[in-house]
Order: structure tokens, then sequence, then C-alpha cells
């Protein structure tokens, strides 16, 4: 959809911006949407660290070698589920 955009389309968008919210309004709301994209930047690099340092190893064994490992619970069949 965003594709077929041309130029003369973002020059009409931006006219229409530029009505409905006035110039004067244009550099404090280009500052607030350029803040929340850091913001969101940062946040997103936060996860991502977050993520790849506290993912345990899936080949190690269990965290504490005593403790008892969980049996996976079996699926209901079809049989099981009539009345």
């Amino acid at each position: 959809m965003l594709a077929n955009l041309t130029g003369w389309h973002m020059v009409i968008i931006l006219a229409i911006v530029l009505l409905l919210f006035g110039a004067p309004k244009l550099p404090g709301l280009a500052r607030s949407v350029g803040q929340s994209m850091r913001i969101f930047k940062s946040e997103v690099k936060t996860l991502k660290d977050d993520d790849s340092t506290d993912a345990p190893d899936p080949t190690a064994g269990p965290a504490h070698p005593g403790a008892p490992v969980a049996e996976p619970i079996p699926l209901p069949t079809r049989a099981s589920t009539r009345i």
C-alpha cells in the first residue's frame, strides 16, 4: 500500500500536515516524534540484550542438578473427551 507513494503524494501529505498542525507547532511535533523513536529503539535494544544474556543454554542439563525434572502433561485424545 505505501509502496505506491510517489514524491507528489508525499508533498500533498506534508501540505495537509502543515495545514492541520500549523507551522509553529511542527518543530515541537518533530522533536517529540524523534524522542519517542529514540526511546523505542533503546527499549528494543534493551529487550534484545536481556534475551541474549538471560536465555539458558538448551543443551545444558537442568539448572539445579539434584532438582526433579517435570514430566510433560499428556494431551487428551478424542476418545477421552467424548461424553
